[in-house]
């Protein structure tokens, strides 16, 4: 069965356009001798001759004149499966895992895994939630590429980044007396994140360091479920500005800023041997510009 050397052809139409095996050698950088090797060749793979000499040069016979109507079609298909396979190439595409917790998955991840998928549709973003000390486990065993949890975290193996620092607020049911400071607080019923959470650890700070100490009546895992334990006057809670940033997140509720100001830092975890590839590089920019704080 007759095969078709690429390169042969491209040869084999510089020789037609150009008139001559000497003409198509200088514009190849090749020898005369090594270009008429190449017409040879291929002539010997299609068992045809496909150039004769005439006096003014060569001209294609009427099976070279055959191969040169396909062989158009031919550097057309090859141009487009090229670009075809560059665009490929440049495509961002396969799976980064972001841990994080309850919160940041309800009310910050939803707009910018949209905005990824927008902008590049062959990627693939896994959310697996978590508190903090079960993503940094993750991170560590390789189970998450990214882990997005509040700071500081104790491990040692790996790599931390600060994004940005994020107010809490304090909410009550809208018929409770007005309380924001620690000392006021600690009486009151607490409706709190769960223990090893980093915002339970922040929240436990900030009483710590006003000398109190506020004993929980409930300790949830869910932002949503901690919003509607107090809505129903079952008790206050300190919370992530993030999930009140929309009039219906505030619904039912006394929104106030605790005294003194509560905040927690956000940031980005990966194991210190990680090789971040162009997706993880993706997840992180986008991140980094969304994470302005509320």
């Amino acid at each position: 069965m007759a095969s078709l050397n690429l390169d042969h052809l491209d040869t084999f139409r510089l020789v037609i356009s150009r008139g001559s095996f000497s003409g198509a050698a200088d514009v190849l950088g090749l020898s005369q001798p090594a270009v008429s090797l190449q017409i040879r060749q291929l002539e010997q793979s299609l068992q045809t001759r496909l150039i004769e000499r005439t006096g003014r040069g060569v001209r294609a016979t009427a099976a070279g004149l055959a191969l040169l109507e396909h062989g158009e079609h031919i550097a057309s298909a090859i141009a487009a499966a090229l670009a075809a396979v560059t665009q490929q190439a440049e495509e961002i595409s396969g799976t980064v895992i972001i841990g994080t917790g309850a919160t940041a998955c309800i009310h910050l991840l939803p707009p910018l895994l949209q905005q990824l998928r927008q902008q590049h549709p062959q990627l693939k973003v896994d959310v697996r939630t978590g508190n903090t000390a079960a993503i940094i486990r993750a991170v560590e065993e390789n189970q998450v590429d990214i882990g997005l949890v509040t700071l500081p975290v104790a491990s040692q193996s790996v790599h931390v980044s600060a994004l940005y620092d994020e107010k809490f607020r304090l909410i009550m049911a809208r018929d409770s007396a007005a309380a924001v400071e620690p000392a006021e607080l600690a009486p009151l019923p607490l409706i709190v994140f769960e223990p090893g959470s980093g915002t339970r650890a922040v929240i436990d700070g900030w009483f710590r360091e006003a000398g109190v100490r506020a004993t929980p009546v409930m300790e949830l895992g869910s932002i949503e479920a901690i919003k509607r334990m107090v809505r129903a006057g079952l008790g206050y809670s300190l919370v992530p500005a993030m999930a009140l940033a929309q009039p219906e997140d505030r619904a039912g509720l006394c929104v106030l800023e605790p005294q003194p100001a509560l905040q927690r830092t956000l940031g980005t975890v990966m194991r210190q041997d990680r090789i971040v590839n162009r997706g993880m590089t993706a997840v992180l920019e986008l991140l980094r510009h969304a994470c302005t704080g509320p």
